[in-house]
């Protein structure tokens, strides 16, 4: 299980003293701990894999995005932090798909879910987000999907 993972992590950080290291699995657990307490609020229980998978994602993007301000400020010594971080978090995630995996995997969907055009959009991609929760970049597979389907 993925907290399992992350507990574990934690503390080889702490033993090792990797400070760095440490600092972003408390940030990973803090996110999935509000994802919980949202969860609990709307009457669900705790964040799953396939949850704690789309809140990595979620932040591995965050910090790209911030990297990318702050080296287009100038800012180079916190784009390394972001960038430092996203190797952290990237460690708990699957492989991410390769380009053509990928294409082959949103060509697949579409014949699965039997998908006639643009507007069947929707159920491919609830599909694909389904099967591939942290494996896909899903704004590049939704560019790939909408090209496939335009074709059709």
């Amino acid at each position: 299980m993925m907290r399992d993972q992350l507990a574990a992590a934690l503390k080889d950080a702490m033993k090792s003293k990797n400070a760095e290291r440490l600092s972003t699995i408390r940030l990973v657990q803090a996110e999935i701990k509000s994802r919980d307490i949202a969860n609990r609020g709307a009457g669900k229980g705790d964040a799953s894999d396939d949850e704690i998978l789309q809140i990595l994602a979620k932040m591995v993007k965050q910090r790209e995005e911030s990297a990318k301000i702050y080296e287009e400020n100038a800012r180079p010594e916190l784009a390394a932090k972001e960038r430092a971080e996203i190797v952290v978090v990237q460690d708990f995630m699957p492989k991410q798909l390769s380009e053509a995996e990928m294409r082959a995997n949103v060509t697949a969907a579409i014949a699965e879910t039997a998908a006639a055009g643009p507007k069947d959009m929707g159920k491919v991609m609830a599909l694909l987000k389904e099967r591939y929760a942290g494996q896909m970049d899903f704004a590049k597979a939704s560019a790939v999907l909408k090209e496939l389907l335009s074709a059709l």
